[in-house]
């Protein structure tokens, strides 16, 4: 059955399909040995065959989906030309050609998401599709009630405004304080960025949750399948 290339890209975990139409576009897939440049292009995987960057895609209809608790001091990426750890080494257990969706920096821990379905992976992260991730804080210093006003209010950051959806107080120690923070939207470090620009260090971050898929007990390093359930809550409009 012919669909549109990036849809194709998409499906065989090469890309999301936002990046597979830059990759159309830069003219770095080709069908039949043609190089395609034009997002309208149909194909049939089937039948035809794809290359993207010179080496030929496939299509493989066993769709993988896990989450894993990512530790601190591990590279949100499958490979690092610095030698340094990535998430690909806690996962090694899956043959699939799993990726990362979305991010968390180097010192951030907790929920990641990883899958070969690049349709999902695109639909999780576009913020069009509404899907929030709740983490917990750990900030230096004991929060009063006006900090926590100026926390909630919002602030124009260099790439736009940013205002969480939601903040609560978890825990307040004498020198430090916990919060639970929930936001829709994934741009990079929104959290750590935010709170540094309001002038609170951050010392530590973990994203408990997406959308209604939580940690739960997974211990930092493991990893688990997602259930249909939590794949359909997190993808509502899938099949």
């Amino acid at each position: 059955m012919s669909e549109r290339l990036q849809k194709i890209i998409a499906s065989a975990g090469i890309a999301s399909r936002r990046a597979a139409e830059k990759l159309i576009k830069d003219g770095q897939v080709s069908v039949n040995g043609k190089v395609v440049t034009e997002l309208g292009v149909k194909a049939d995987p089937a039948k035809d065959v794809i290359r993207v960057r010179g080496a030929r895609i496939t299509v493989d209809p066993a769709k993988i989906y896990i989450v894993l608790n990512k530790p601190p001091g591990y590279i949100t990426a499958m490979s690092d030309s610095r030698g340094r750890k990535t998430v690909a080494d806690l996962v090694s257990e899956f043959t699939e050609r799993l990726v990362p969706v979305g991010r968390l920096d180097y010192a951030s821990e907790g929920l990641l998401v990883m899958t070969n379905d690049g349709d999902f992976s695109y639909r999780l992260q576009h913020p069009k599709f509404g899907i929030t991730k709740t983490y917990l804080v750990k900030v230096r210093g004991r929060l009063n009630a006006a900090s926590l006003t100026r926390i909630k209010k919002g602030l124009a950051l260099e790439d736009g405004f940013f205002k969480p959806l939601e903040v609560v107080v978890e825990k307040n120690n004498p020198r430090s304080t916990w919060l639970r923070f929930t936001i829709e939207g994934g741009r990079n470090r929104i959290v750590r960025r935010y709170l540094e620009a309001l002038g609170f260090t951050v010392s530590r971050l973990v994203r408990t949750a997406i959308g209604e898929v939580e940690l739960g007990a997974l211990k930092p390093g493991e990893s688990r399948l997602l259930t249909d359930s939590e794949v359909k809550k997190l993808d509502p409009g899938r099949r």
